[in-house]
């Protein structure tokens, strides 16, 4: 099962995309960058366009994205769920199915705590996937943690089906 995790933002939007098959192997992560002083549905476009190459690359089966957190600005949170509409629709495109996860949730998958610090996410995201050190950019090291918590909710679920 080959599954792209996306950690959306406009500015910076992080991919990662592994391979579960047996274990957990990292086929490829990034980061997707829009400038600034671009508008905002310009920039959209570029994510829109960038993001049918990561697809077409590396032909993800399912999607996971992480899920917008509200104590930001309200005018980040718009633009966040803008990029993340973005790769909605081309997830669509793509035919792939598409879960989402809290914060919360992804750092209870890779760490076993809720409240773990960025560096220890990182730290188990090298360990999950066999990496000799952290994924950077942080974006990306967060979307490789995406989809490593789809990768367990997975296989829990699958688990929970065969009782």
């Amino acid at each position: 099962m080959r599954i792209l995790g996306i950690d959306p933002g406009t500015a910076r939007l992080g991919y990662g995309v592994i391979e579960d098959s047996p274990q957990l192997s990292v086929v490829t992560f990034g980061c997707l960058t829009t400038p600034a002083k671009v508008s905002q549905h310009k920039r959209l476009h570029m994510l829109y366009e960038e993001l049918g190459e990561v697809f077409s690359a590396t032909s993800p089966e399912e999607v996971a994205v992480e899920r917008l957190f509200f104590n930001q600005s309200v005018t980040t949170v718009f633009a966040v769920g803008e990029a993340r509409g973005v790769v909605l629709l081309r997830a669509a495109q793509a035919g792939c199915s598409v879960s989402d996860y809290t914060p919360l949730q992804i750092k209870q998958a890779v760490v076993g705590y809720g409240r773990a610090e960025k560096q220890q996410v990182q730290a188990m995201v090298s360990i999950a996937l066999g990496l000799e050190s952290p994924p950077t950019p942080d974006d990306a090291a967060d979307a490789l943690a995406v989809a490593i918590c789809h990768a367990h909710m997975r296989t829990t679920r699958e688990l929970l089906a065969q009782t």
